[in-house]
Formats: structure tokens, sequence, C-alpha cells
């Protein structure tokens, strides 16, 4: 699949997944919303990864900055 990820929204997206599990391992979340919330960190991450945000694609978004020729 065509890369629709950008490299501001890669590192947003990375940052945003990082939160959950220090939260977690700071005993601060527990129990169901701890799972909700290392569940969609995990998500992040993996879309973060592979460049390829499956939201973006019915709406056509594409954050991936074209090169300059």
């Amino acid at each position: 699949m065509k890369k629709n990820m950008g490299l501001p929204d890669r590192i947003m997206r990375l940052v945003l997944a990082a939160i959950a599990p220090v939260l977690y391992a700071a005993d601060i979340i527990n129990g169901v919303f701890a799972i909700v919330l290392l569940s969609i960190s995990g998500i992040l991450l993996i879309t973060s990864l592979v460049s390829l945000c499956p939201v973006y694609l019915p709406f056509g978004i594409n954050t991936e900055t074209k090169p300059k020729s």
C-alpha cells in the first residue's frame, strides 16, 4: 500500500503511543481503562511504523510531503 503519513504525523503518534505504557508502569492507570489505552497505543505504534493510517484512506487524507523536483 502507498504511505499516507508524513514525519510530523508519525512522530506525534509515537509520542502519544509512549504515554500509556509509562502511565501503566507508574501505576497511574489500571483495569479496563489501562487495557483500552494500551490497545490504542499499540495501534498508534503500528500505524506509525508502517506509515499508513487506514482511517485516512476513505477520506483521501495524505500528510506525507511530496519531494520537490
